[in-house]
């Protein structure tokens, strides 16, 4: 947004009316882009406005005041829209990068409060130089819950880097919780969009004092074990953080 070079602004804080200009250029962004994976967010955020303007309007009928429950159904179905919007363009953020190597550290990282995670695996297994779809790759998040290893790829494989992983992380952080999981829509594992929420859901079980030694004891083990090819970025999967937040 052009910003006028003789406007001052004590604290270089944004106006109230730059901060909703930004706010709804944000909510265009987001549905200009999630609608590039679910060409049908418009019709169904209508349908949420419409649906809850009638509801909204009968009642008001009902009562002989149509037209302050008017301007509510008004309001509410702007709400209800929004809404829509929100969880449809999370929907469509994760089915841009399922299946993409990187998916697991870009859904992690949408985890914010109370957690460490990290966008770059800590483990990683290439079956054959510079095919970095074939690769296995174990991720770590520590939260209250304790060590959280999530992995992605070929499930022995995967299986065998979480086993060593868990084994590591119980060398320098012993009486640690550790959850394992596998990312995929197989038995017993976890759908890619289901990730964050799933792993905030685990029951809490350590401090958060604890929390920040054990993170130090993490830092202990080093990077990423197995070296992934030459040139090749496993992070390519981007979230779109603005879709998560519905922002």
């Amino acid at each position: 947004m052009a910003r006028n070079p003789f406007a001052r602004n004590k604290g270089g804080d944004s106006t109230p009316a730059e901060k909703k200009q930004g706010r709804l250029s944000q909510i265009i962004d987001v549905y200009r882009v999630s609608k590039e994976t679910d060409p049908v967010i418009g019709w169904w955020m209508l349908l949420a406005f419409l649906g809850t303007f009638a509801v909204l309007l009968v009642v008001g009928i009902l009562l002989k005041l149509p037209w302050i429950f008017g301007i509510f159904g008004v309001l509410f179905g702007i709400l209800a829209a929004t809404i829509i919007m929100s969880r449809r363009a999370e929907r469509a953020a994760y089915s841009r990068i399922d299946g993409q190597a990187g998916a697991v550290g870009a859904a992690l990282t949408s985890i914010r409060r109370g957690w460490y995670t990290d966008r770059e695996p800590v483990a990683a297994d290439v079956a054959r130089p510079g095919d970095i779809r074939s690769a296995a790759m174990v991720y770590r998040a520590l939260g209250r819950p304790g060590v959280v290893l999530v992995g992605e790829g070929p499930s022995g494989r995967v299986q065998k880097l979480l086993a060593a992983e868990k084994k590591r992380v119980e060398r320098v952080a012993p009486g640690v919780p550790v959850t394992t999981m596998r990312v995929g829509n197989g038995e017993g594992e976890v759908p890619l969009p289901k990730l964050a929420s799933k792993v905030q859901r685990l029951k809490a079980t350590i401090t958060k004092d604890e929390i920040a030694l054990v993170n130090k004891r993490l830092k202990s083990l080093g990077g990423i074990r197995a070296p992934l090819p030459p040139g090749v970025d496993p992070m390519k999967a981007r979230m779109d953080r603005k879709a998560l937040r519905g922002k």
